[in-house]
């Protein structure tokens, strides 16, 4: 059974003028109508008219949905609607499986939310957290356990999260699951579930691996593809697509002069690496806007304290990492900015994801360097969306956005009509001067309040060279031939010994990486086995960290050598 929300919904056709789909419509239970009415809850998204009725039923389901389209919801009220009718256990009825410990607290607290009239015992589950509070909860009982893979499969081993009653599993985020490493920690949790449990999966993307999944664990499932909204005429999309061709040194004033030029209410700016966050968010703040830095070299305590202040308005700016921004929600977020092509279009699909939500329209920035122009193509076909291709604005076009903002400002202050303590200034003022003076020099005034334009260097414009693949002859002997491969840009490679003999397969090396270290399997490069040792790309900055972390862990069960690979020399 597919379903996508290009079909029409049953009561809810803008043709006929039916009355639109309510949460009452789908069959939820009072207690549970209740408390989306007390948060505000109007009506259902899409995603929620499709998977709501067929989970109440008892229906497994496999949804591919972005993140900001109420997939939370979409899978919480049904499982809540069963959980808690008649006894309570002490063992969890429903286990929900996310990739980090922000959505793990996302999650809980929504599920706590929705569940609050019923009583419902929710309880995430993920590290950093003090175990033995966790060990008290699970001890008291739960209803609904929210964990990451590890942490739920270490209480799973240690006897302390029983799965016996278990009724519903969702793995919510499950490509990025995959994609940091968490694959064997999933299917070994799948096994230690009950055969007859209801079994619901959500996804941004569906990469081939989501699809064996969805066949070795779910029973005919509901498939459900929620696609972009599509536009209605006249209006723009929701997510407004944007590219700068723009030269390496030239990256961090560039950037810096969209953000002047978009004025952006919050945005969300991601680096490949914790030396470019860094260095980012030094930049920015050195061009008067407040921006945070977070990545994995943060402490848990740091990483709340930088939301917080992103959350309650003191800074407007937040530079990270993707595995730093993992399961981030931010209500006010209008920007997200690619500082650099993103490795991979799913990678791509995440970030965009975060703007354009509740019918509220974003902006995706991304910054491409001449040689990254074809990832940019790739991603245009992978997703099928266009990015518009921009020249950066000028210094002229900035000092034009700054006058446009001080017009604004002060339009606005005329409609206020709030004056009458500055009456007599003026009045004072034109006995000596002319009104259009008096004027004018108070614009000036406001508008050099508002900030100065930097003195910047005009950044060079660039057109984008046609596809390679478009030009010059084909046929054999065309193509000159590859030199020596080495390590890309900004990488560098580590040397692992082991290799085919020993049964190493590139998964096992990127979940060892990713498990043990805050890069994610899109941040590592090329991987090459031979016999007898392996060859793996890892970012310069994080190549420490992923040899230390591999030295003190295991490979298919056993130790092996890991250095730079130029050590050898």
């Amino acid at each position: 059974m597919t379903r996508t929300n290009n079909e029409p919904v049953p009561g809810n056709d803008p043709v006929t003028g039916d009355d639109p789909v309510t949460f009452s419509d789908l069959g939820l239970r009072p207690e549970l109508l209740t408390a989306l009415g007390g948060l505000g809850y109007e009506e259902p998204t899409p995603i929620q008219r499709e998977a709501i009725p067929p989970l109440i039923e008892g229906r497994d389901l496999l949804g591919q949905a972005a993140t900001g389209t109420g997939k939370t919801a979409a899978f919480a009220l049904p499982l809540l609607q069963h959980l808690v009718a008649g006894n309570r256990s002490k063992q969890p009825g429903a286990l929900v499986l996310v990739p980090t410990r922000e959505l793990a607290i996302q999650v809980s607290e929504a599920v706590h939310r929705y569940g609050r009239e019923l009583g419902a015992r929710v309880l995430p589950i993920y590290g950093g957290q003090p175990i033995g509070r966790q060990l008290g909860a699970l001890d008291r009982g739960v209803d609904v356990v929210v964990a990451t893979p590890g942490r739920a499969l270490d209480h799973i081993g240690r006897g302390t999260l029983r799965l016996d009653g278990l009724k519903v599993v969702v793995l919510d985020e499950a490509d990025e699951m995959l994609d940091m490493g968490f694959a064997e920690d999933i299917e070994a949790i799948l096994q230690a579930t009950p055969a007859e449990r209801q079994t619901v999966l959500f996804s941004a993307t569906m990469p081939a691996r989501i699809d064996g999944i969805a066949r070795r664990h779910l029973r005919n499932p509901v498939r459900i593809h929620m696609g972009r909204a599509r536009a209605d005429s006249g209006q723009a999309p929701l997510v407004r697509q944007i590219a700068y061709v723009v030269p390496r040194a030239f990256k961090t004033a560039t950037l810096g002069r969209i953000l002047d030029v978009e004025s952006p209410t919050a945005a969300l700016v991601f680096c490949r690496t914790r030396d470019e966050v860094d260095q980012v968010a030094s930049t920015l703040n050195g061009r008067g806007y407040r921006a945070e830095a977070l990545h994995g070299g943060m402490t848990q305590e740091q990483r709340d304290r930088v939301m917080g202040r992103l959350r309650s308005g003191t800074a407007d700016l937040l530079v990270a990492t993707d595995v730093a921004a993992r399961g981030l929600d931010i209500d006010q977020l209008t920007h997200v900015v690619n500082y650099e092509v993103p490795s991979a279009p799913d990678s791509y699909v995440h970030r965009i994801g975060r703007v354009g939500r509740a019918g509220r329209e974003g902006v995706a920035i991304t910054l491409v360097e001449p040689r990254e122009h074809r990832m940019l193509k790739t991603i245009e076909r992978v997703t099928k969306q266009r990015i518009v291709v921009e020249k950066v604005p000028t210094t002229a076009d900035l000092r034009s956005r700054r006058l446009e903002l001080t017009r604004a400002a002060l339009e606005e202050a005329i409609l206020e009509d709030d004056f009458e303590n500055f009456r007599v200034v003026v009045e004072t003022l034109t006995d000596k001067y002319d009104v259009m003076e008096v004027a004018l020099a108070a614009v000036k005034l406001a508008h050099e309040a508002s900030g100065v334009v930097p003195n910047d260097d005009e950044i060079p414009q660039i057109t984008p060279a046609p596809d390679r693949e478009s030009r010059g002859p084909k046929g054999a002997g065309s193509r000159p031939p590859r030199p020596p491969r080495s390590a890309g840009a900004g990488m560098t490679r580590l040397f692992v010994g082991a290799g085919r003999s020993a049964g190493i397969r590139p998964q096992d090396l990127v979940g060892a990486i990713a498990g043990e270290t805050r890069l994610s399997g899109r941040d590592i490069g090329a991987i090459e086995i031979a016999d007898r040792f392996t060859l793996v790309e890892v970012p310069e900055s994080a190549a420490d960290e992923v040899v230390t972390a591999l030295r003190a862990s295991t490979i298919k069960g056993k130790k092996a050598t890991v250095r730079r690979a130029h050590e050898d020399r």
